[in-house]
């Protein structure tokens, strides 16, 4: 992942170009938002520059979907679960409990990584409210310990104009399932 320091002004101002003609063209997201206060509070903090540019470059097309307080809310909003993200088991015990054929990340540490929340399935579901999110692949969604701990985890997905959650075990993984993340800036 690319680091803030890593950024040139070059850099910064094609990710902000990028980001800023997306929340342009997809008001419904962010109804009554506007850019300024978006801009401002990436410009009070710079350093989530680095996770919305790795946001992107996962394939997660990251747009503004709200306010939490003065934090504004940024989520993956590509259509499919993020292509730079998928073919991940859910966490590292998962990872570390496959035997062979592991695949190359996990959701919960490339979240950290990235330096994002996974979404929760609530969060999920509200997502799903702007727009129309994994009618063809699904995410994982942070899971719940006790579901966790029975070797579960929740994932995800859209279908017939529903929002669905289903679970697998945690150490399944499969090319059409990543997960979405939020970033509060």
């Amino acid at each position: 992942m690319k680091e803030t320091r890593d950024m040139n002004a070059q850099a910064k101002a094609a990710l902000l170009h990028t980001v800023k003609s997306r929340f342009e063209r997809h008001m419904q997201r962010h109804p009554g938002m506007a850019w300024a206060l978006v801009q401002a509070r990436l410009d009070q903090h710079p350093a989530r520059l680095r996770a919305l540019q790795a946001m992107e470059d996962t394939g997660g097309e990251p747009d503004v979907i709200g306010q939490d307080g003065e934090a504004v809310l940024f989520c993956d909003c590509s259509a499919e679960s993020p292509a730079g993200r998928r073919s991940s088991c859910y966490d590292r015990a998962a990872l570390d409990a496959r035997k062979e054929a592991k695949p190359a990340h996990n959701a919960v540490d490339l979240a950290a990584e990235i330096g994002i929340e996974m979404l929760t399935e609530a969060q999920y579901r509200a997502l799903q409210q702007v727009g129309e999110f994994d009618l063809k692949t699904s995410s994982w969604v942070a899971t719940p310990p006790a579901i966790r701990q029975l070797g579960g985890a929740l994932f995800c997905d859209r279908r017939y104009g529903q929002v669905f959650t289903y679970h697998n075990g945690a150490q399944s993984y499969y090319a059409a399932r990543g997960f979405r993340g939020l970033l509060r800036v």
